[in-house]
């Protein structure tokens, strides 16, 4: 049976981390990991809500994701709470900040999760001394703005119907990067974060998920997806030349 993936796993630090080849670069010597698990800071485990961080915030450190999930959000000019991300184990959050030096999001327990604080100002000192660290650390930045473009991109000018799937899918190639099922997987997050992350109200996030049920897309139990016909999910969210060029 196919394990459904779940983000509840410990690990201990960044020798023997199963998630340390998303953190770190494969060639970073051994001694230079032992540095920067140095000045790694392990926090104990927080509860669902617990902030991370505040917008407005004194940016002092970014935070890597070692169990649950984290979402970050910002304040629209409205007003309204508008999520701008999920983010799993193995991903770094808080980059956004480096350049105004505060937080312009908040960052905020999606369950219970465990994080890996690295202060910035060590981390800075420490890369200037370790090039390969800091290839990684740009490396990162880069592979989170493409991210968050890729998939803004994405869901611009689709249909709920089409949105829903993208976001689906783009869960299932996280979750298989982990080593965790692409098929049968639990969203961290409640169908009114993922409806605000999408812009969907809740009414409309719920005849979405129905259709893509009634056509036999996907099946759903609550927080678990099983993405029951793969290439017509791609095909609903890429199109037929997208759908094509993503199985390829």
């Amino acid at each position: 049976m196919t394990r459904i993936a779940t983000l509840s796993e410990t690990r201990d630090n960044c020798h023997n981390c199963r998630l340390r080849t998303l953190c770190l670069p494969d060639n970073l010597p051994v001694e230079d990991v032992g540095r920067l698990a140095g000045i790694v800071q392990r926090r104990k485990p927080v509860s669902r809500g617990t902030l991370l961080f505040q917008a407005g915030q004194r940016f002092n450190s970014i935070y890597a994701v070692r169990t649950g999930a984290v979402k970050t959000t910002t304040l629209m000019a409205n007003g309204d709470e508008h999520i701008s991300g999920f983010h799993l184990p193995g991903e770094v959050i808080g980059l956004d900040a480096i350049v105004s030096r505060d937080h312009p999001s908040t960052a905020v327990a999606l369950e219970t999760a465990s994080v890996c604080e690295i202060p910035y100002a060590e981390l800075e000192n420490l890369s200037d001394r370790t090039p390969a660290l800091q290839h990684q650390l740009m490396r990162i930045m880069s592979r989170e703005l493409l991210a968050e473009q890729s998939t803004n991109h994405l869901l611009t000018r689709r249909s709920a119907e089409q949105r829903l799937a993208v976001v689906l899918l783009t869960f299932s190639e996280r979750f298989a990067s982990r080593g965790l099922s692409a098929q049968r997987f639990r969203l961290p997050m409640s169908r009114l974060d993922l409806g605000n992350y999408l812009g969907l109200v809740p009414e409309t996030m719920s005849r979405t998920f129905r259709r893509l049920e009634e056509q036999g897309l996907v099946s759903i139990a609550g927080k678990e997806v099983e993405i029951v016909d793969i290439c017509a999910m791609q095909g609903l969210a890429f199109g037929a030349q997208g759908a094509q060029a993503a199985r390829a």
